[in-house]
Formats: structure tokens, C-alpha cells, sequence
């Protein structure tokens, strides 16, 4: 039996990035034997087992054959007697087939790049230096979701181009309907690692330069006849959400506000199977973006009004992530901070005035009056509609940064 660090953490190494996880491949071995040893099984699916004290994903080493056309299940063969090429053949990409024997590690799992000697027989560590993203073998195409996990990679590695051959090969599988046939919780979970990577405009790329994006998500800036410039927008303003490390909802926000239209959005949302966060950020968004821009003359009871709309005095969290896109769609530089957006810091400003209402007082002395019921709620906004006045009638008045 032997062991060998794979996959993403040799790639980083050699890349000298931190190594986030690590995954194991096990040659030589039956289930039986890592089960004897105390390794727990996971799964129905794969032949995966945790280390009975790291805890981490150790893997027999396997074969795959795609059984069906698209991405419908694969039959996967373990056996002691695959080998370490056949296991790093069924891989994505040249730069994640590399492998190290645990031998060569220290006690933390770490090895020395300029030391090591690599197992890396579909030459990786050169596309490395090269700066590539090449398919290992022509059963790339057996997987569709392969094409989303490169623009991802392109997103992440900026500076890496896709090969020429493996770009031939992506659309060829689109041209051939493969990805009509992913799932859609496949699509959103790349989708959203890749808008979550450092240049979220490279996976658009990629995916434009293929084709892929015409079938799925022709939502996006499509039918409209500056669909070119409104596409480079769409990607600058993605990328300073990256420069500023957004969350996923923030981003995902600002791709909504460049769909089509509401109903392009609702489609996006249902069919991919948005989480709510990010569905009900980008509702919001592009409901009262414009709003929030305007709001920078609106006066104390419009301005209430606006808080009450976004629901942001029970939802402040949400208000906040709304006006960083606001924010960032307002920028004109990349080095402009979104907390200097000045509508941002009015209705912030605005917020913590209406938050410092306090409403039972307001709710007792009403009741104390003899009302109740509607009476109490427009008490309440009256009073935080006073608030909001008086902090933006004075122009000394201390403001949210």
C-alpha cells in the first residue's frame, strides 16, 4: 500500500500558496485493509475514507467511465490494482494530476518544492511554469462540469491562459449539448466558487469564449444591443467586488442587476436554485438601487420610508450588504473604497437614528393615550422620522462610517 498527497495541495505548494486542504490517494489497498487500520468509510458513491486521527479524505485509487451522455453517473472501478497514472488520468486538469509520495513529507504534510520528487506524468509542474490550463486526457469531455471548474480556475489564476487544444475541446462539448445536461446544483456550486475567486470576470470569460454561457445563463446580458459594453461592465464591476471581498450575496447581487429583467432574474434564481440570502439581496437590489442613490437629497420621511421598504431596521445586516452594491456599482475607480459612497453614509447615518427609537416608550405612551394597534406603528414612524431630521438637519451631527 502506498499513500500520495494529490490534487490541489501539490499544486499549491509548488505555486507557493497556502495549502487550504489536502486529499490522499491510496494505491494498492482494498477497502478491507484502510477499514482494519481504522479509517471510517463515507459515502455510497466513491470509495472515500477518513483518517481515523486527521480526519481527512483518503481515497482509493480509481477508475471512472461515464455511463451516460452528459452528467448523468459515472461507473467507477477501485482496485489495488490501479495505478497512480490511471487514478491522475481521470482528472481535470494537468496542474491538479500531480502527486507526492507521503514519504517525502515532513510531520505537517509539507514538502519542499525545490526537493521533491513529483509523480507527474501528464507534465503539470510545466504547465505550471507555463502558466497553462490543459485537459489531461480527451476524457475531460465525459464531464461537463469540467467546463465550469476551468473558467473557475481562470478565475483564480489570472494569469493563467487556457490551452489552445483544451479551449477546442470545451466547445466542441458545448457545441454538442453536453452542458445542457448538468444539474443545477453543479452549475450554482461552480458558479459560485467561481464568482467568489480573485478575477470573477475571467470565469465569464472563459465561459463566453466557449460558448457555455449562452445556455446557461442567457439571462445575462442578453437581447440587449450593448450587450458587449454592458458584458465588460458586468466584469469590472464583479472584480472590484473580489477587490473588495464581498460576500457571495453582494456579488451575485450586482450579476442580477445586469440580467435582462425581473422576470430573467426569477428565472435565474429558480432554475439554479439560488440560496435566499443571495435571492433576496439581489431582489432588493435591483428594486431600490436607484433609490439608494437618489437618496442622498431625499428628506427625513422619504428617507424613513426608504428603511422601512428594505426592511433594514430588522434586517440591518442585509441593508448593509445592499448599499456596498450600490456602492461599488457607483464606482469610478478601482481604489475608491465603497465606505466612502456618500448616499451610503447618509442612510447609515440615517438607520442608526431610527435604531435609536425606542419603540416600547413610544408604544407605552400611546396606549397610555387610549390608542392601540395602528396608531402604535405610526407613532413609532413619526417618532424615528423625527430622529432621522434631526440628525440630517445638522450638518455637525456625527455619521456612520
Amino acid at each position: 500500500m502506498e499513500i500520495y498527497l494529490v490534487g490541489g495541495a501539490v499544486r499549491d505548494t509548488l505555486l507557493g500558496l497556502p495549502v487550504k486542504d489536502r486529499d490522499w490517494v491510496v494505491v494498492g489497498a482494498s477497502p478491507q485493509q484502510l477499514i482494519a487500520q481504522g479509517f471510517t468509510p463515507v459515502g455510497k458513491d466513491f470509495p472515500v475514507f477518513l483518517h481515523p486521527v486527521s480526519r481527512e479524505e483518503y481515497a482509493l485509487a480509481r477508475t471512472e467511465r461515464n455511463t451516460a451522455p452528459g452528467y448523468k453517473g459515472f461507473a467507477i472501478h477501485a482496485a489495488p490494482d490501479v495505478t497512480l497514472e490511471q487514478d491522475l488520468a481521470r482528472r481535470d486538469l494537468t496542474i491538479n494530476a500531480m502527486a507526492v509520495s507521503q514519504r517525502q513529507l515532513d510531520a505537517g504534510g509539507h514538502f519542499d518544492p525545490t526537493r521533491v520528487r513529483l509523480d507527474d506524468p501528464f507534465n503539470g509542474r510545466r504547465d505550471l511554469q507555463q502558466r497553462q490550463l490543459r485537459h489531461v486526457t480527451d476524457a475531460f469531455h465525459e464531464d461537463p462540469v469540467r467546463i465550469l471548474r476551468v473558467a473557475r480556475f481562470a478565475a483564480r489564476f489570472s494569469d493563467f491562459r487556457v490551452a489552445d487544444e483544451t479551449g477546442a475541446l470545451m466547445r466542441s462539448m458545448v457545441a454538442h449539448g453536453e452542458v445542457d445536461a448538468l444539474v443545477a446544483e453543479r452549475v450554482w456550486q461552480e458558479l459560485a466558487r467561481g464568482l467568489m475567486e480573485h478575477t470573477p470576470s475571467r470565469m465569464l470569460a472563459v465561459l463566453g469564449d466557449c460558448n457555455a454561457m449562452a445556455h446557461l445563463l442567457p439571462e445575462w446580458i442578453a437581447r440587449r444591443r450593448d450587450a458587449a459594453d454592458t458584458a465588460q461592465e458586468l466584469a469590472g464591476r464583479l472584480d472590484l467586488a473580489a477587490h473588495w471581498q464581498t460576500s457571495l450575496a453582494v456579488r451575485y447581487a450586482i450579476s442580477g442587476l445586469f440580467m435582462v429583467d425581473d422576470e430573467a432574474r426569477d428565472r435565474v434564481t429558480a432554475r439554479l436554485r439560488v440560496p435566499n440570502d443571495c435571492r433576496d439581496l439581489a431582489l432588493l437590489a435591483a428594486r431600490e438601487h436607484a433609490a439608494v442613490a437618489h437618496s442622498i437629497v431625499l428628506d427625513a420621511p422619504s428617507l424613513v420610508q426608504l428603511l422601512e421598504r428594505c426592511d433594514a431596521l430588522r434586517k440591518p445586516a442585509r441593508f448593509a450588504d445592499l448599499l456596498q452594491v450600490c456602492a461599488i456599482m457607483a464606482q469610478t475607480r478601482a481604489d475608491e473604497d465603497p465606505a466612502g459612497y456618500a448616499p451610503r453614509r447618509r442612510l447609515l447615518s440615517a438607520l442608526a437614528a431610527a435604531q435609536a427609537v425606542v419603540t416600547d416608550a413610544v408604544a407605552r405612551r400611546v396606549m397610555a393615550s387610549g390608542l392601540s394597534g395602528p396608531d402604535i406603528g405610526a407613532a413609532i414612524h413619526a417618532a424615528r422620522v423625527e430622529a432621522v431630521a434631526a440628525i440630517t438637519a445638522d450638518p455637525n451631527a456625527s455619521s456612520v462610517s
